[in-house]
């Protein structure tokens, strides 16, 4: 795998919740447009564990075929049940993707020596000539290879030579590049942490798995070329202008209960993102069930943080404008865009 920006990319649903295929064709053509390295398709912030295998399957096939020697193509295939892993990175490889990234297995729980010989080894001899990605969430997956394991890997399988790191954890990055060595790929899968662990010399990440370059590809990609071409300070000025976007991949609000006192309320990835595409008048729709919508403290979080982007810098979401043919101010300010996408607690 090579150094870059990787959009992380959502899958539009219509409505009725089924695929906007017309949707997914412009979101990758505008990304493409814009200069992203690749996409990474049926990941996370796709939605994947709400789709059917049938579902997973076709719009991996999609995206690679309209990606085919535009940009980079990454397929989401892991899984709980290494079974079913190598069913969905046969199905990529047979696509022709440039790589696949596998999750830790979620939910029941395996060690990380377990993660590595029971679950990413088995995959890497079965599919030796197609590169795979290790993606280190635990916040996610309740489980974790450790740099150690992931190290072992790289000595043993050419084809692992990246990870996608979303532990949040800067000392386990640390370790991940101390035992796999400086030609080792490690890629932030945390918008909020990409300039940080890119200029940490102890780290020396190479490049990003974006959330927010579904809306920024342009400025995503700039500042993680000008960080690789050492060029610090123009890079810092795109991160500030960015940051109250990359801030926003989990917006977590104290909510007050009628009866019963106050809870916290956490929005996760795609919820976030997916209602700022629909505010933008960007293809989307909404998140699949159990996911739902922002509670209305959340909502103007993320519409503030968005006036203010606009107000300050509004070259960021011209882009969106030119391509989606959108008015971005009368998107933020008229209430008819907002009325469906929050509701009270």
């Amino acid at each position: 795998m090579e150094k870059g920006c990787f959009t992380a990319l959502i899958t539009p649903f219509n409505r009725d919740g089924e695929l906007d295929r017309q949707g997914l064709d412009q979101l990758i053509n505008f990304q493409i447009q814009n200069g992203i390295t690749g996409i990474l398709t049926t990941g996370t912030t796709g939605e994947s564990p709400t789709f059917k295998w049938k579902e997973h399957d076709h719009v991996i096939a999609l995206t690679a075929k309209q990606t085919k020697g535009k940009c980079l193509c990454i397929a989401g295939t892991g899984s709980n049940n290494t079974e079913e892993a190598l069913m969905g990175a046969g199905y990529a490889n047979k696509e022709g993707v440039d790589a696949i990234l596998m999750m830790d297995p979620y939910y029941n729980g395996p060690s990380s020596l377990e993660i590595r010989r029971e679950y990413y080894e088995v995959v890497a001899k079965q599919y030796p000539d197609m590169d795979i990605i290790p993606y280190i969430i635990p916040g996610r997956t309740g489980a974790q290879m450790l740099p150690q394991d992931l190290a072992i890997l790289s000595e043993n399988f050419a084809n692992i030579s990246s990870v996608k790191e979303a532990t949040g954890n800067l000392d386990n990055m640390k370790l991940t590049r101390k035992y796999c060595g400086n030609n080792f790929n490690i890629l932030s899968g945390d918008d909020a942490l990409v300039y940080d662990i890119m200029i940490d010399p102890e780290i020396n990440a190479c490049g990003s798995f974006s959330v927010m370059a579904n809306i920024v590809p342009k400025f995503m990609t700039r500042m993680v070329t000008l960080l690789n071409q050492g060029k610090k300070q123009e890079a810092l000025k795109i991160q500030n202008t960015l940051k109250p976007l990359l801030d926003l991949v989990v917006v977590t609000t104290q909510e007050k209960t009628k009866n019963y006192g106050p809870v916290d309320c956490r929005a996760r990835n795609p919820l976030p993102l997916k209602t700022m595409m629909q505010l933008l008048g960007m293809p989307s729709g909404p998140c699949r069930k159990p996911l739902g919508k922002m509670t209305a403290k959340g909502f103007n979080i993320v519409l503030e943080a968005l006036k203010q982007v606009q107000a300050d810098t509004p070259d960021i979401f011209k882009p969106i404008a030119d391509f989606f043919d959108v008015d971005i101010d009368e998107r933020l300010n008229n209430t008819e865009y907002q009325a469906t996408l929050w509701y009270d607690y």
